[in-house]
Order: C-alpha cells, then structure tokens, then sequence
C-alpha cells in the first residue's frame, strides 16, 4: 500500500543521483479542489521533490470540462513539458488531443480515469470495474432483505464511473435478493447529486438502498438522505472520503466507503514520469493502486484510518 508519507521509493535514490537537471512533468486531473484530487497533489508533489521534477499541477473548475482539460494539454506542449499525467474528464472527447502531443514525443500517463488511446504509456489507478463489485458486495453485506436500489452515476462519458457501474451491476445482477436497478447520471457536483438523488427518490420511492461513485456525489447522496430523513430507511455505499463523508458514515448517512490511494496515484504518476524520461523500461503499462471499503464497525482500525485520512 502507498499511502501518506508512509511510502519511500526503493529506487528513488538511485534514479535521482542519474540526473540533476529538472525535467517539466504537467499533472493535468478533473479538479483541483476535491480532496481526492487533492491527495493526488500531495502524492505527485512527494514524487517530483524525490526525483527532482518540475511539477506543474492544472485542473478545470469542474469535473465534466473536457475542452478546458484540451486547452491545458495543448498548453503544456506549447511550453515544451516532457511529459504529461492526466486523469481525463472524458473517454473519448480528449483522444485526438492526446494522441497528438504524444505522436510529438511527450509520454502521457494516465491516472484515475482512462481514455481511447493506445498512445498512453501507462495507466495507473483503481480497477474500476472490481471497486464497483466491492460497492455491491458491501451493499448486500450491509443488508439481509430485499433490494431495490438506486445509483446515483456521474458523467456517462467518463470512464471510471461508467467502469464501476459495470462491476457494481454484475454483482446486483446475480443476487436475488435485488429486485431492482435504477440510475441516474448527474453532473459530477455536490448539488446536482443531492437533487438527483432527491429525484430519483421522488420517482422510485421503493429505493431503499443506494450507491455513488465519486466524492463529490457521494456528498450530494449524503445530504440528500439528510435533508430527507431517511438514514434508517435508505442504506448507502459511497467512493472516496474527506472530513465531510467521514463524518457521513460516523452519523449514518453513509453506511460504507469505498476508499481510493489517491496518493499513490500522484506518487507512481510522477515516478512513472521519471523512469520514461530516463530511458527506464517499466516493469507493467497497467498499476493497480489499493482500494478498500470501510463500514462504520472497521473506520477507526489503524488500516482504515491510514486510507480515510492521508497524510503528508
């Protein structure tokens, strides 16, 4: 597990005395304001201060902003960076981008969230479709009768979350004990979550169990089961944590997290930058970073504690 200061790079010293010459390396994720992507800075910034990296570290105001996304990564070719991490806001909609500045020789590396190219030399991040088994087997774990459920979905072009749907509804799907399925996809706001939660509630007021795929709906689902009174009626299973969604779970408007290292995304990010412009061979063009749930009965283990809060 990478996760907080804990981790030290068992190749870092010898990596770092190859060159002294800073290299630009551009981190480029859907937000720069979330928690999530916070850590992700945390981890990157460790990394660049390791391998002697000049870290440039850009996001959209909001998570859905491929085309602002686009810009920064023409913008950074333009100011001659040597690699670029990203963790893209949609699938498909940053593909021609991304393919052109690494046909003109700078490695893209992938984090978090994936995108339709071969031209990425490596992916780094949770393996979406078995987080979203984990959000289902946390969910029938949590409960003994029938299911109907919600699920509270961001952006369909985005990766990660259409990825965790998938693993989540093949685990649904097997189970008899789910009698049904119903999403909704909101923007990927703490707001448009609440009301879409609060929406889809008002259609399907059957739905006694609901799942959420990323920080900020998690939040949104959160204050929505709040508002509406209804944290012994409705069972929830959230992504990712922040002082907020912690104090969610401790209260009962969430029952389980599913915990993300985005720490470690940052750190192998930036790592990962620096073997490919050395002229390392990587050891794997996949890196599955650790993921775990945690329930209100396991949040005050030392295991639970070091991944719900991480820390430089």
């Amino acid at each position: 597990m990478l996760s907080g200061c804990s981790y030290n790079s068992e190749i870092s010293g010898e990596m770092t005395a190859k060159s002294n010459k800073k290299k630009d390396v551009y981190i480029i994720t859907k937000s720069t304001t979330s928690a999530f992507f916070q850590s992700v800075y945390s981890g990157a910034n460790a990394a660049s201060s390791a391998y002697n990296m000049n870290l440039i570290f850009e996001g959209p105001e909001n998570e859905e902003d491929y085309e602002a996304q686009n810009e920064m990564i023409l913008e950074a070719a333009k100011n001659g960076c040597e690699a670029i991490i990203l963790s893209a806001a949609d699938y498909h909609a940053s593909t021609e981008i991304v393919n052109k500045v690494a046909k003109e020789g700078i490695d893209v590396i992938i984090i978090d969230s994936d995108i339709d190219s071969d031209l990425v030399k490596c992916r780094i991040g949770t393996d979406n479709y078995n987080a979203g088994c984990m959000a289902g087997e946390a969910l029938l774990q949590g409960s003994g009768g029938t299911l109907n459920v919600g699920i509270v979905n961001f952006d369909e072009n985005t990766a990660n979350g259409q990825e965790r749907e998938w693993g989540f509804r093949d685990t649904m799907e097997k189970n008899a004990r789910v009698l049904s399925l119903e999403t909704i996809n909101v923007r990927s706001t703490v707001d448009d979550a609440k009301e879409g939660t609060k929406q889809l509630l008002a259609i399907h007021p059957e739905i006694n169990a609901i799942v959420t795929f990323n920080e900020w709906t998690s939040l949104g689902v959160g204050y929505a089961i709040q508002e509406l009174g209804l944290k012994d009626a409705v069972q929830v299973v959230a992504f990712d944590s922040n002082l907020v969604s912690v104090g969610m779970q401790e209260t009962g408007y969430v029952d389980a997290l599913v915990v993300q290292n985005p720490y470690a995304m940052g750190y192998l990010g930036v790592e990962t930058a620096y073997k490919l412009l050395n002229g390392y061979i990587l050891d794997n063009e996949n890196i599955d970073t650790s993921t775990m749930i945690v329930t209100r009965e396991t949040m005050y283990t030392e295991e639970s504690q070091k991944m719900l809060f991480v820390f430089e």
